[in-house]
This record gives structure tokens, C-alpha cells and sequence, in this order.
């Protein structure tokens, strides 16, 4: 069909370019026979002119046309790639190149800050290890303990002779109350007269261990028996023998001395 329409375009124009050429011819003729009649005078140049520009501006006698001429093409649309990317998956990849950019500008903060931290902590643990090895002695100058649990150990709360006193409260069937000065007496004389570091929150087993490290072989035995017995009527509800009670009053204050008197000022 568009080849149809283009070969008729073709036989259109080469007809009105004849009819172009014929009138030129026949305008020439006329020219010619108007100056035959008149002699060998031709017409003025510019009627010659005028005409001929009259003849160029008539639009049926241009050589030259505009014209459209119809094209084929194809409608068919280019397919574009369907997105595969989940939109998840490009948040996160956007998130992730966000926090990159966040710490590559903030890392240089974050190092400075780490490292001042660090040489704070440092700091306070060479000052503390340098105050302990300068003074080894500082733990026995803390106040010594009052109570060891709910046990009064103050000296002034006890009897001079804790021994003899402990037995006649046994004898008097007054066990327990013998069993607890026994155990009082004991943690009192470590504390104030022996220097063992015993202190408020130490355990029955703690002191054991604290006494056998600081006294002599057969004091630490001694505190260790008696422990024994103070936990057998205290937790276990039984009483020890009377033969071993009575053997720990008499060993008491000689294994375990009382502090010595206070000197008088003269």
C-alpha cells in the first residue's frame, strides 16, 4: 500500500513539472510572438521579471514540494527487565551503605574514646596495686569485727575465766548456753589476742581455715574441735559427749589465753 502511494507521488510530480515547463515554453512563445509583432523591440525587462516571478510563486507550478510520506513501523514496545530485587533487600543494602558511612566518620570518636578508658582503667588498677604493696599492713588496721554473725565477741561481753565458767554452765544442764560462751570465748581470743583476721561475714569454716593458717598446730586443733561441737548442737541438733565438752572448758584458757591486763598509769 506504501509503496502504491509513493510510485503515484512520483507520476504527480513529474506531470506538474511538464505543465511547469510547457507554460514556461508558452510564456516564452508569447513573449517572442509580442515582440515579432512589435518589431525587434522585446518587452521590458521588467515585465519579463514580473512574470516570471509570477510563474515561480503559483504553487502548482513549483518544482520542488513538501510532502509526508507514510512509513511503516513496529508498535511493538520494548520490554523492559522486570525489577528481581526484593525491596527489603534494597532497604537493607541502603541501610547498610548508611551505617559504613556513619562509622567511617565516627570511628576516629570511637577509638580516642576506647583508648581514654582504657587508660583510666589502667590507671586505677596500678594506683590500687600500688597502695596494697606500699602498705601490706593496711587489712589489720581495719576495726576489728563486734559480732561474728549474731555472736557478741567483745571482751568486755565476756568472763575473764571462760573455761571454768563454761562448765558450770554445762554441769547446771545448760548446754547450749555452754556450747555458744565456748564458741564466743574463742572467736573473741582470735580476734583481739591472736590477730587472726576474722571479720563479721566469715563463715565457721572460714575461721577454721584463718586460725590453722595463724596459730600453732595444736591451738588450731583445739578451735577446730570445738567448732566441730558448736556446729553438731547448733545444726544437727545433738549434743556432743559430756566427757569431750568438759575437756574443751579445761583447755580453753590455757590453750586460748585471755588478753593481758591493761598496765596502770602511776
Amino acid at each position: 500500500m506504501l509503496s502504491a502511494d509513493r510510485g503515484w507521488h512520483c507520476r504527480s510530480s513529474r506531470i506538474r513539472r511538464r505543465a511547469a515547463s510547457t507554460v514556461f515554453a508558452g510564456l516564452l512563445l508569447a513573449l517572442a510572438g509580442v515582440g515579432s509583432v512589435r518589431g525587434t523591440e522585446l518587452p521590458p525587462r521588467g515585465e519579463v521579471r514580473a512574470l516570471v516571478q509570477a510563474l515561480r510563486a503559483d504553487p502548482e507550478l513549483k518544482t520542488t514540494q513538501l510532502t509526508k510520506v507514510l512509513r511503516a513501523r513496529s508498535t511493538a514496545k520494548k520490554r523492559q527487565p522486570a525489577q528481581t530485587t526484593a525491596p527489603w533487600l534494597i532497604r537493607l543494602i541502603r541501610w547498610t551503605e548508611d551505617a559504613l558511612r556513619w562509622l567511617d566518620a565516627t570511628a576516629r570518636w570511637l577509638i580516642w574514646l576506647l583508648g581514654a578508658l582504657t587508660v583510666a582503667m589502667v590507671a586505677v588498677s596500678v594506683r590500687r596495686w600500688v597502695r596494697e604493696q606500699a602498705d601490706p599492713g593496711q587489712e589489720s588496721l581495719a576495726p576489728l569485727p563486734s559480732h561474728i554473725g549474731p555472736l557478741d565477741v567483745r571482751p568486755a561481753s565476756l568472763p575473764d575465766r571462760i573455761g571454768p565458767h563454761a562448765r558450770g554452765l554445762w554441769q547446771q544442764g545448760e548446754q547450749r548456753a555452754a556450747l555458744s560462751l565456748l564458741y564466743r570465748g574463742a572467736l573473741s581470743r582470735l580476734i583481739h589476742v591472736h590477730s587472726v583476721p576474722i571479720r563479721a561475714a566469715h563463715t565457721e569454716s572460714e575461721c577454721v581455715r584463718l586460725a590453722q593458717g595463724q596459730l600453732q598446730p595444736d591451738r588450731g586443733a583445739f578451735f577446730a574441735q570445738l567448732v566441730c561441737a558448736w556446729q553438731l548442737a547448733v545444726y544437727a541438733g545433738r549434743l556432743p559427749e559430756t566427757a569431750g565438752v568438759l575437756s574443751l572448758c579445761d583447755q580453753f584458757d590455757r590453750l586460748l589465753e585471755p588478753p593481758a591486763p591493761a598496765k596502770a598509769v602511776p
